[in-house]
């Protein structure tokens, strides 16, 4: 679902074990090369999270250059993302893991992204389709990074929605609310499935192009039991609900539905262990990130996730 996960020749190997691969890219939405590798390498490898694995074999990075830089932003440019690759690597105990630059084009587009790979034994892999009725919804990052990180291009750009924001909300107020996008996008969802493990969860997906809602249909849509996701609290990066609302695009957020970059981990998982595992994330992370109980697994005759009738929405400061 997230991530392939292939069945190794067990006889040669000597045991039971599985590749754990993923293939990911997406466009920059921030206009630091060096965050922006380190957005990277979150993204990349939050895939191999979703299945609860945390060692890393290999990595392999993509680059796409745009053909509107010239040949000097092209290499200042590439060298900062690889440079915050590699610094977001060490930083999160993989300063051991081999990178390899895998592509290198010229496109009209800059895109960027990454292979990475992990050989496992099975016990280490937490299967996406074991969500039960009864469980409890987990999500450990705010929504609203699109938004939070356009508002500041915006800002950049002194845009007409720049202005629009203005009438409620200082140059200071954007650029904070940008920041916390960044920090989250750059926090990497390992601490969640180290988690996982010890708190044994059923099922995980991650939170990216699709938004929460398309991704909690999908996670419930591969559960061997018919089961209803029902979510009923959204946490947002703090401002966001007011930037959309002034610009007449808070459908989105609202429902769910709005699409994120580097996204939190959305588990299931017995009640109890929901709220041990919140709390002890949330000490771990000090601040850094926070993990939210959100909704609950219901029996259903068809699969599927919903938000429910009144949805409470918390706003997070990071």
């Amino acid at each position: 679902m997230d991530c392939a996960v292939i069945p190794l020749n067990s006889t040669r190997h000597g045991g039971e074990y599985l590749l754990a691969q993923t293939v990911d890219f997406f466009y920059p939405l921030v206009n630091d090369p060096e965050a922006l590798g380190g957005i990277t390498l979150a993204n990349v490898l939050s895939d191999l999270y979703a299945v609860g694995v945390t060692d890393i074999d290999s990595i392999e990075m993509i680059i796409s250059v745009s053909t509107e830089f010239t040949s000097k932003q092209r290499d200042v440019v590439t060298s900062l993302i690889i440079q915050g690759f590699r610094k977001a690597l060490a930083t999160n105990g993989y300063n051991q893991v081999h990178l390899k630059l895998r592509e290198l084009k010229l496109n009209p587009w800059c895109i960027v992204g990454g292979v990475a790979t992990s050989v496992c034994l099975k016990d280490e892999i937490i299967f996406p389709s074991n969500g039960r009725p009864g469980d409890a919804l987990v999500l450990t990052k705010p929504l609203g990074t699109q938004l939070a990180t356009n508002a500041y291009i915006w800002q950049l750009n002194q845009t007409d929605k720049y202005n629009t924001l203005l009438t409620k909300f200082t140059d200071k107020e954007i650029l904070e609310t940008f920041e916390m996008a960044v920090k989250s996008m750059t926090y990497l969802n390992k601490t969640a499935a180290l988690l996982m493990h010890k708190y044994r969860a059923h099922c995980a997906t991650d939170v990216t192009g699709f938004g929460l809602l398309g991704h909690a249909k999908n996670l419930a849509q591969f559960q061997k039991n018919k089961v209803l996701f029902k979510i009923n609290r959204l946490p947002i990066i703090k401002n966001v609900v007011k930037f959309s609302t002034l610009i007449d695009q808070s459908s989105k957020l609202l429902a769910g539905k709005s699409v994120e970059t580097s996204g939190g981990l959305l588990i299931s998982l017995s009640p109890e262990a929901a709220d041990q595992f919140c709390c002890e994330f949330n000490e771990i992370t000090k601040g850094e990130q926070k993990a939210f109980k959100i909704g609950r697994v219901e029996e259903a005759n068809e699969s599927d996730a919903v938000l429910a009738d009144h949805v409470e929405y918390i706003e997070v400061s990071l």
